[in-house]
């Protein structure tokens, strides 16, 4: 193996299903770069000793999935977006200290932005389904666009209180009973439950009290176009899915990495589009 190789790759537990390498390999090639990135597949335990001998085992920094995210901000210098949203997912190497970033807030807003230009352009009242991990990035997303009326919808509410006691005033925790009031003034709806996933039960939302003018996002993409997504479009509204947010959440780290900000291009999708329906070995 080359010694002047700069390699990232991504922990979790399990790993096997991430589709990161896939995309930073391609971004690799493309650029011609004497690099990689892999999988390291470790158990809880393993994670504080694996990231404070990162340099050690020749790595440059990594990518953080579940169920890591939380120690990685723990045992890194995480950045005000990290640090907000409560867990890491990008990590790097920068004069012998580990900092992190949360790069799911710009990965959610990076691809509305490619997807449908100007959709913050008057959006006041937004509503995200859940309150977890991913709601915390998206909501930390829509302050810093400016929404200053954020519904979070959950089933036990003290989950969506909690978010609002992180993020302040701009947060309204709501019981999933008050959703179809709280669509008829929503400039833009989120998923970012896994329900209709696949093998998750579906996401049984009726979206016909939504402005005809309302966008609606879900982070799954496995299917690509999920339940919510199909009847959004039945119905003529914007959408953005979740395999954008992907995309667009890889492109950070591997500038820190590599030093080179990649694109997430027709081509790139096209690859991971396939790779997502092929059949199961």
């Amino acid at each position: 193996m080359n010694d002047n190789i700069r390699a990232a790759c991504v922990i979790g537990w399990p790993v096997a299903h991430s589709r990161s390498p896939l995309i930073h390999n391609y971004w690799i090639k493309l650029h011609k770069l004497n690099a990689e990135y892999r999988r390291e597949a470790l158990e809880p335990p393993q994670v504080a000793d694996f990231l404070n001998n990162l340099a050690a085992r020749g790595y440059v920094g990594c990518n953080v999935t579940l169920p890591h995210k939380e120690a990685a901000l723990a045992l890194s210098k995480p950045d005000d977006r990290a640090r907000a949203v409560g867990a890491a997912n990008t990590l790097w190497l920068a004069d012998g200290r580990l900092n992190s970033t949360n790069t799911d807030v710009e990965g959610f807003t990076n691809n509305l932005d490619a997807a449908l230009p100007n959709w913050d352009r008057s959006l006041s009242e937004a509503v995200v389904l859940g309150a977890g991990g991913s709601a915390r990035a998206v909501v930390y997303g829509l302050i810093e666009r400016g929404c200053t009326r954020i519904h979070v919808v959950n089933r036990t509410f003290d989950r969506a209180q909690a978010l609002r006691e992180r993020f302040g005033e701009a947060v309204q925790p709501a019981n999933w009973s008050a959703l179809p009031h709280l669509l008829t003034r929503a400039g833009l709806l989120v998923n970012t439950t896994l329900l209709g996933m696949t093998g998750q039960p579906p996401l049984d939302v009726d979206l016909a009290p939504l402005p005809g003018d309302a966008v609606v996002a879900d982070l799954v993409y496995a299917p690509l176009e999920t339940g919510l997504l199909a009847a959004a479009r039945a119905r003529g509204l914007a959408t953005a899915d979740g395999l954008g947010m992907l995309l667009h959440q890889a492109v950070r780290g591997f500038s820190l990495w590599f030093g080179i900000r990649p694109e997430v291009t027709g081509e790139l999708r096209t690859l991971v589009e396939a790779d997502l329906i092929k059949p199961k070995e």
